[in-house]
């Protein structure tokens, strides 16, 4: 029997576990919407300035698209992906190692919480340069200056405008389920149903610089793609869409004058 000169009984120990073990999300959130075969959309970011995030699975690995809400349902999904493909990523990539999957920002406006998404994952973070100074103490962050590619038909070119270390990802037909597409970040944003255009917005970086991006981005394109594009924000413009098909068509007919595709109320 105890008396009121016993010592208190020690607490249990914390918790451990390895780093990428899952905590739980102040919010319960909603599971990624599947768009194509192998492409899911998540949910908008307040943490990404209502930005989207996206999937995509290729056939080494798993890209994540700029950083979706940290949310149970988000968490969630992730696991399973890390799960289903561990172990089974090629080697000899670039981002490599043998994780499942990689982290790939199109900017610093896509970075949300990118430091935590990470420590869950522990997948690489790919960034270009110019930006690679706002993730101190991330491990595994690889930077690029042009261009980099990760596998046969998977590859990243700096677009700068929006940010100075914009990026977009085209994945060539036969790396994914998903086909010949190209994740465009904020370089391209809806204007419409069926329709993208650069907007010079109050937040963004150099507009002339975007122009020649979006010019760059043509010509570094193979013939004939992409057959959609997936844009990191303002997806509601296209009224219930989610990609935009007949894409090589559209990005070929773009009018880059420099006064022709403003945005008329310049939100950030």
């Amino acid at each position: 029997m105890s008396t009121g000169s016993d010592p208190a009984p020690a607490p249990p120990p914390a918790a451990t576990g390895p780093a990428n073990a899952w905590s739980p999300a102040q919010e319960p959130g909603r599971p990624p919407t599947a768009v194509l075969p192998g492409l899911w959309l998540f949910a908008p970011n307040r943490d990404t300035q209502g930005g989207s995030a996206w999937l995509l699975e290729t056939n080494w690995f798993d890209l994540l698209i700029d950083c979706p809400a940290i949310t149970e349902a988000n968490l969630a999904f992730l696991a399973a992906r890390a799960r289903r493909g561990a172990g089974s990523a090629g080697t000899g990539s670039a981002g490599g190692g043998e994780a499942a999957g990689r982290i790939v920002l199109t900017g610093r406006q896509g970075h949300g919480r990118c430091r935590r998404l990470q420590q869950q994952l522990g997948w690489s973070v790919l960034v270009q340069e110019q930006e690679a100074y706002l993730l101190p103490g991330l491990s595994a962050v690889v930077a690029f200056a042009q261009e980099l590619a990760l596998a046969p038909g998977i590859r990243l070119l700096w677009t700068p405008g929006t940010s100075p270390g914009a990026c977009v990802l085209h994945a060539a037909a036969g790396s994914t389920p998903a086909g010949d597409g190209l994740f465009c970040g904020r370089l391209l944003v809806p204007v419409a149903p069926g329709a993208l255009a650069p907007l010079r917005r109050r937040g963004s970086f150099h507009w002339p610089r975007q122009l020649a991006s979006v010019e760059r981005l043509r010509s570094w394109l193979p013939a004939g793609s992409p057959g959609w594009i997936a844009s990191g924000a303002g997806l509601g413009a296209l009224r219930g869409g989610r990609i935009v098909t007949a894409a090589a068509a559209l990005l070929a007919g773009l009018d880059l004058n420099p006064g022709a595709v403003v945005d008329p109320v310049l939100e950030g």
